[in-house]
């Protein structure tokens, strides 16, 4: 596993324990050399990028019992991947992010700035 280091350079946030997320489902955008998506970003979703996600052949939305996967829904946060998430910000459907809780390797994907600016966690 990486460090976990969100991409302020501090330590990484939890992002979601209902539903608990993360690619090693441990409610953190914590990633490895496993993770080939890079599930690092943490957001919060809306209705537009889960609908964009399903037209993308991604249904977040629907549960999936055999898979533990209970379906999202707008305002759960899960961590995304970060490519998927550029796409949909490249869409205009990009959902909004908690830096705090979005893991550093997201930097090698999406540039901080861009991420600043769709930020919950920003003032």
């Amino acid at each position: 596993m990486r460090p976990s280091i969100n991409v302020l350079g501090a330590a990484l946030a939890p992002c979601s324990d209902r539903p608990k997320t993360g690619f090693f489902r441990n409610g953190c955008c914590d990633t490895s050399d496993e993770d080939h998506g890079v599930h690092t970003v943490c957001v919060q979703l809306t209705a537009d990028f889960l609908s964009y996600s399903r037209a993308r052949g991604n249904d977040l939305s629907t549960p999936v019992p055999e898979h533990g996967f209970p379906g999202l829904k707008p305002g759960d946060r899960w961590c995304l991947c970060a490519s998927r998430w550029k796409e949909a910000y490249d869409a205009g459907k990009a959902p909004h992010v908690v830096l705090a809780s979005t893991h550093e390797a997201t930097l090698d994907i999406v540039d901080l700035e861009l991420l600043t600016r769709y930020a919950l966690d920003m003032n």
